[in-house]
């Protein structure tokens, strides 16, 4: 049985979109290249055939693979969700006690994570550290650098 993939509406409409683009766009371009590679002559001798091959047979890896998430994608839907603990789509503001730093980060599945956006998959350290947690509850999390000590400031969606 396969894992199932967790996406937001947001991020499953984004995986049907590359997947479109592969299928519509990047595949008949890479079909044209290798028949224009073919057409110059020998192909044992053809690097640029070989290469146009070697790119074709990972594009379809790649939609085959996303082929595989769109058919065990689940939506995940935040109306019904309890803003007093920290829960999967919630957005934490957290103040790092070690640097005395506040910062805000949402908790996403882990194929929509995105740190530039404040996006954290589910399965990080600091993540999983607070889940289930509550406003005001002080969390210290084991991270590859030591230890984190954080305060949770704010739950939302």
């Amino acid at each position: 049985m396969s894992e199932k993939n967790y996406y937001t509406k947001e991020g499953l409409q984004k995986l049907k979109d590359e997947l479109h683009n592969l299928k519509t766009k990047q595949r008949p371009a890479l079909s044209k290249a290798i028949d224009e590679a073919r057409q110059k002559g020998d192909l044992s001798e053809n690097a640029e055939y070989h290469a146009a091959k070697e790119a074709q047979g990972l594009m379809e890896l790649k939609i085959s693979k996303l082929q595989d998430s769109l058919g065990n994608a689940v939506i995940l839907d935040d109306s019904g969700l309890d803003n007093s603990k920290v829960l999967i789509l919630s957005t934490v503001k957290l103040k790092n006690l070690n640097l005395n730093k506040e910062m805000s980060y949402t908790l996403v599945a882990e194929n929509e994570a995105d740190l530039k956006s404040g996006k954290l998959s589910i399965k990080t350290p600091i993540a999983q550290g607070l889940l289930g947690k509550e406003v005001g509850d002080k969390v210290e999390v084991d991270v590859p650098n030591g230890k984190m000590k954080f305060e949770i400031l704010e739950i939302s969606r």
